[in-house]
């Protein structure tokens, strides 16, 4: 229970910490960057991630790539804590100061893939999978893919790869917060029901509030124990999470201008 608390605490900071950097510069996509805290905080300081401090290129650990590539700069505070640089640097996020981009790539100390280009992270992430399968290492790769990328068939194809290779060392993560940049994804092209889809296509399927350390901790477990199979956790979240203007807003996939009084009422709701 006590580690559940610890988690929660350490998914508050991160809330906090991410906003704070996507308002010194005045860009980003806070939604889907807020709607995936749980999930980090879940693998790295829920002892799920396999990695060691202060050593970013360690042949042992595990592969993390964030598909949807303009929330990856949900992982730099992360990265900052563990060791993988300077916690300066995340002053210096979106300037020419620094190193740190709003849209991850392989020049910054833990990013294994350069993304943004959505529908692309689940092909590279198979590809980390079965490499490690074929050289019989213990090595996983994890990737967070957001439920947009469903209309792109390139997912699709990696799916399917995945599933023939049986690489039971991938685990896919949906972030499901159910708004794309059009608006709500049931009243763009229906994706439900998303279980069966991923079913079909030979996954091991489960379902969580994607905001609940302890439901996200024990889908973890299931990894190893899934019959072969990749490993799909559907991972229901609310897009813009802790903050109430934001919340299921579709506009908030990008940042806009807040005045005094937001910025106010958003730091407040998120320091409760």
């Amino acid at each position: 229970m006590n580690n559940i608390i610890n988690l929660e605490k350490k998914s508050k900071w991160l809330r906090k910490v991410t906003f704070e950097m996507l308002a010194s510069v005045k860009q980003g996509h806070p939604g889907s960057v807020l709607s995936q805290i749980e999930i980090l905080v879940s693998l790295y300081y829920g002892g799920v991630i396999r990695y060691e401090k202060n050593k970013p290129n360690s042949p042992d650990k595990d592969n993390i790539i964030i598909s949807k590539g303009h929330s990856a700069m949900g992982l730099y505070p992360i990265f900052a804590d563990i060791g993988y640089f300077d916690e300066k640097e995340l002053n210096k996020f979106g300037t020419t100061e620094g190193f740190l981009r709003i849209f991850g790539n392989i020049s910054i100390p833990g990013i294994d893939c350069t993304s943004g280009s959505l529908g692309h992270g689940l092909g590279v992430g198979s590809g980390f999978a079965f490499s490690y399968k074929y050289n019989k290492k213990k090595n996983r790769c994890f990737v967070i893919i957001s439920e947009g990328e469903m209309y792109e068939g390139s997912t699709w194809e990696s799916a399917l790869f995945s599933s023939h290779h049986n690489l039971d060392n991938l685990v896919v993560v949906l972030d499901r917060n159910r708004k794309i940049i059009l608006g709500d994804t049931e009243e763009c092209i229906a994706l439900n029901s998303i279980a069966d889809k991923w079913e079909s296509f030979g996954f091991y399927v489960i379902e969580v509030n994607g905001h609940s350390i302890r439901d996200l901790l024990e889908a973890f477990n299931k990894i190893g124990n899934t019959n072969s199979k990749p490993l799909l956790i559907i991972a229901n979240t609310v897009k813009g999470k802790g903050i109430s203007f934001m919340e299921n807003e579709a506009k908030w996939h990008y940042w806009h201008n807040l005045d005094e009084n937001e910025l106010a009422l958003a730091r407040e709701e998120l320091s409760q």
